[in-house]
C-alpha cells in the first residue's frame, strides 16, 4: 500500500511541472523562484544590459523598422509592439546568448555575461509588458 502511494505521489510531483508555461522554467536548484522576484531581477538585468539599445521600457529605438546606412536595423521594441513575440523562448534565448552579428545585425552576444536563468528572467520581464492577447498567442505557439 505504501509503495503505491509513494509511486503515485512521485508521479504527481513529476507531472506537476508539466503545465508550467515555457517562459517560467524552474531555477537551477529545481525550485520555482517567485514570479515577482524573477520579474524584478529581469527588470534590473534588462536595465543594466539591454536598455541602452532597446530603451528603458523595452520600447525599442525610434524608426526601428527603417534600415540604417549600413543595412542593419535599429534595436526593435520588446514590449509587444515589435516582432519579438513571434519568436519561441529558445530563439529569444539564442538571440541574447549569441547576438545577431551572424545575421547581419549589431546586437552583441551576451552568453559570456548572462546565465541562462538571467536570460529567462529578462525575457519574462519584457514579456510581462506584452498585452494579454499577444502573450496568449505566444503561449499558444509555444505549445505547438
Amino acid at each position: 500500500m505504501k509503495t503505491g502511494l509513494l509511486a503515485g505521489l512521485g508521479l504527481a510531483l513529476m507531472l506537476s511541472g508539466c503545465d508550467r508555461p515555457a517562459s517560467e522554467p524552474a531555477t537551477a536548484a529545481g525550485a520555482e523562484a517567485s514570479a515577482e522576484d524573477r520579474l524584478a531581477r529581469g527588470a534590473a538585468l534588462f536595465r543594466q544590459h539591454c536598455a541602452t539599445c532597446h530603451g528603458r521600457n523595452a520600447e525599442g529605438a525610434p524608426d526601428w523598422r527603417k534600415r540604417r546606412p549600413d543595412g542593419s536595423f535599429p534595436p526593435p521594441p520588446l514590449n509587444g509592439t515589435g516582432h519579438a513575440w513571434h519568436h519561441s523562448l529558445d530563439v529569444l534565448k539564442m538571440t541574447i546568448r549569441d547576438g545577431t552579428a551572424k545575421l547581419g545585425g549589431t546586437m552583441p552576444a551576451w552568453g559570456d555575461k548572462l546565465s541562462e536563468a538571467d536570460m529567462e528572467a529578462i525575457i519574462a520581464w519584457f514579456q510581462s509588458l506584452w498585452p494579454a492577447e499577444i502573450r496568449a498567442e505566444w503561449q499558444r505557439r509555444q505549445r505547438r
